[in-house]
């Protein structure tokens, strides 16, 4: 913060006038709901001298009623704050009342409203009127206020007490450079026509000012009542428990009312004057205003003057004090003190004001731009760019994005997943009988290492006995039993049929399981993009069609997918392939596999590791006999083994596996990309455009209806722009201050 800004004398006549303007103008602009304005609030017990003391320092005459209070005393009609607003001019007298309207009839925020109250007024008979009626007009916001300018009555008030206040611009030249806020007195009980609830109203409005931390709090306590008995004071101590802030920086009180002091009581009240109990440090004051029998007299202000002055140098204790205590009676001595304390605090306050006020401003403006777009004027054309660019960014999530988090590689995790669960229901085939298999460990099939990665780590695996095991016995004897009026050297068909359909039959499960999964990526992702495009338009209209319109489709869409799945699987209990170099080719691998697994454990491994140098030594020797071969062709040479056509039975039927599995894994992973990731393009745009009539005979109200903004956000939002006007206000006043 510059440290230029501010006045460089408050004490000074001219600046301490420019801060106190200054002050006004920004309390104008209604910022002090915003940010911490400086301020003197005078409060007080009921009765409590109060409105004489303010009298006093104004030269006014404020309102009263024509009923009485305990002790007889007419009382003011007060029952919504009143801010006083002297200066000290050579001019003529003069008043402008005005009203600054800040919440409305159920105390709800409204943009604040300084509203004029007649013409000025150059007679003090006048005020009294002028302001009985202004605080009319408070406590009846619903009713014009010309019409109690005018002289309007009513029954009752629409409310008891207002946060609206009336304010008094006062010139003159017996006035001091001074500003305070005048709040209802606190009372204890209520009349028959009184509201009991009114007692906590009147005390959350005057908590509402003095828990400010810069407010200068002005306690009256009359001397008539017992000092503990007020309560004013106690609410005082304990929103400023070390009373820093009860007139200036100290916490001090007024006494009012020390004519009306019991006999024999005089000195206890002199002992606060002379700091000897409630000790504080800015002292004491003690004022003498004119009593009811003089108030009906007529008494001038001069008169009262002069008057205050006789009582505090002829009445002990009062004349009786030191000199030093005595700066402290007296009306003038304390509005001289109000006036430089408080021009003292705004020059000091200056600097944090101006950050507050634009640390608040940025705050606020954040606010307002995280708010959701302001309702278009031309919603149609705003309906359809949403929709474009829903449609565009949904495309490209449909083709790829190269992110971790892209739709494709959330998918890719499950059809992953999937291959490895379809490739696990490969059948499990033993070539050895059940006695013998667990004398024997199962080789490795390397020959599939380049195309596939082993299932279960290690080598190789002994035999372990379980259910899912065909041995070669069982595998034979389907084979008997299936045989009709075939030769002897031929296996029918039916055998390798059925184990191809019991494999199949385990596919349908893994892959309902994996679409369903793609389906709740699809469901999520769609309803991500969705929630980016469309939940902050209006009231969640247009976003939950969207929703409902998606899904509608996405089931359609799933549906299809479903049908295709399941086509697949029936597909594949017709066993047939057109690829048969791939088929036969490990028909071969895995018939040697299981030939070579009977004649020795070992046998595979040394047959399918590479530059195996006693394979070498046996295939140079065959080249020498003019035998070209293979290696995988090397068990073709072993001794005829009596399981042979189970074997044959078993290398078939595993190499139709490989030959399936990979087509079917393939055939279902294309199918849901293409009827269902790519497929919810298709027909979508027209979903959309007639689910939600964008276009066509009353689209324009119907989107218009769509963008139609929550009324929290509606409110929101003109508070937001209510705030930021206030705080561009203040900020152009404080601009305008003279270095």
């Amino acid at each position: 913060m510059n440290a230029s800004v501010g006045l460089s004398d408050p004490t000074n006549a001219q600046d301490r006038r420019a801060l106190l303007d200054l002050l006004n103008r920004l309390r104008n602009t209604g910022v002090q709901k915003d940010i911490d304005l400086p301020m003197i609030a005078v409060i007080g017990n009921q009765s409590a001298g109060k409105s004489s003391l303010i009298e006093s320092i104004s030269g006014l005459t404020l309102p009263r009623s024509s009923g009485t209070c305990t002790r007889q005393i007419p009382h003011l009609i007060h029952r919504c704050p009143t801010e006083c607003r002297l200066t000290h001019t050579d001019s003529e007298w003069t008043c402008i009342v005005r009203l600054h309207l800040n919440t409305d009839e159920r105390g709800s925020p409204i943009k604040p409203r300084v509203v004029p109250f007649g013409e000025a007024l150059t007679s003090k008979a006048e005020v009294e009127e002028r302001i009985r009626r202004a605080q009319r007009a408070i406590l009846n916001p619903k009713t014009d206020p010309d019409d109690f300018l005018r002289g309007a009555t009513v029954d009752e008030n629409e409310t008891s007490f207002s946060r609206n206040y009336v304010s008094l611009d006062i010139s003159g030249r017996d006035l001091a450079d001074l500003s305070f806020v005048d709040l209802p007195g606190l009372i204890a009980s209520v009349g028959q026509s009184g509201r009991v609830h009114d007692i906590e109203l009147v005390k959350n409005l005057v908590v509402s000012y003095i828990e400010r931390a810069s407010c200068l709090i002005l306690l009256t306590v009359a001397c008539e009542t017992d000092f503990e008995n007020q309560g004013a004071h106690h609410l005082a101590k304990q929103h400023d428990p070390e009373g820093r802030r009860t007139v200036g920086n100290h916490y001090t009180g007024v006494l009012t009312k020390p004519d009306r002091i019991p006999y024999g009581e005089e000195e206890s009240w002199a002992r606060l004057i002379r700091n000897e109990v409630e000790p504080l440090a800015n002292n004491w004051y003690c004022v003498k205003q004119p009593g009811s029998s003089d108030l009906a007299q007529g008494i001038t202000w001069a008169e009262a003057r002069a008057q205050e002055d006789c009582f505090f140098a002829g009445t002990p204790p009062w004349c009786d004090l030191e000199d030093h205590f005595q700066s402290f009676l007296r009306t003038s001595k304390l509005t001289e003190r109000l006036s430089n304390i408080l021009a003292e605090l705004i020059s000091r306050r200056l600097p944090e004001i101006q950050d507050e006020l634009y640390r608040v401003l940025q705050h606020a403006e954040k606010d307002l731009a995280d708010l959701p777009p302001v309702p278009p004027s031309d919603p149609v054309s705003e309906a359809l760019r949403i929709l474009s660019e829903f449609r565009k960014e949904l495309s490209d999530r449909i083709e790829g994005t190269p992110e971790e988090n892209g739709l494709l590689q959330k998918i890719r995790v499950h059809t992953t997943r999937f291959k490895r669960e379809i490739r696990a229901t490969a059948p499990s085939f033993i070539p050895w009988v059940r006695q013998e298999a667990h004398q024997h460990r199962l080789p490795p099939t390397s020959f599939l290492d380049n195309e596939e990665k082993p299932l279960t780590g290690g080598n190789d695996q002994q035999v372990a006995i379980t259910s899912k095991n065909i041995y070669i016995e069982e595998v034979m004897e389907r084979a008997e039993i299936s045989r009709t009026r075939e030769l002897p050297d031929h296996t029918p068909f039916v055998v390798q049929h059925n184990y191809i359909t019991e494999y199949v039959e385990k596919w349908r499960r893994p892959a309902t399981i994996m679409f369903d999964a793609v389906y709740d990526v699809l469901k999520k992702d769609l309803e991500n993009t969705v929630d980016k495009h469309f939940k902050h338009i209006g009231r969640g209209g247009a976003h939950q069609s969207v929703l409902m319109i998606i899904q509608d489709h996405l089931d359609q869409v799933a549906a299809r997918t479903k049908d295709r799945i399941e086509w697949l699987v029936k597909l594949e209990n017709d066993p047939q392939t057109l690829n048969t170099d791939y088929y036969l080719h490990y028909r071969d691998k895995f018939a040697g596999y299981y030939r070579s697994c009977r004649h020795s454990d070992d046998l595979p491994t040394k047959l399918w590791a590479n530059n195996n140098p006693e394979v070498n030594r046996v295939m140079a020797g065959l080249a020498q006999l003019g035998i070209s071969t293979r290696v995988d062709a090397l068990p073709k040479l072993l001794p005829s083994d009596p399981m042979q056509t189970g074997l044959d039975i078993m290398a078939s039927v595993r190499a139709y596996f490989q030959v399936s599995y990979k087509r079917f894994v393939d055939g279902v992973c294309m199918s849901i990309d293409h009827e269902a990731v790519r497929g919810l393009e298709r027909g979508l745009d027209r979903a959309l455009w007639d689910g939600l009539e964008v276009t066509g005979p009353g689209a324009q109200e119907r989107c218009a209806a769509m963008f139609q903004e929550p009324a929290s956000i509606a409110g929101r939002r003109q508070e937001l722009m209510r705030k930021i006007d206030r705080l561009a206000a203040a900020k152009t006043e404080l601009r305008q201050l003279s270095v």
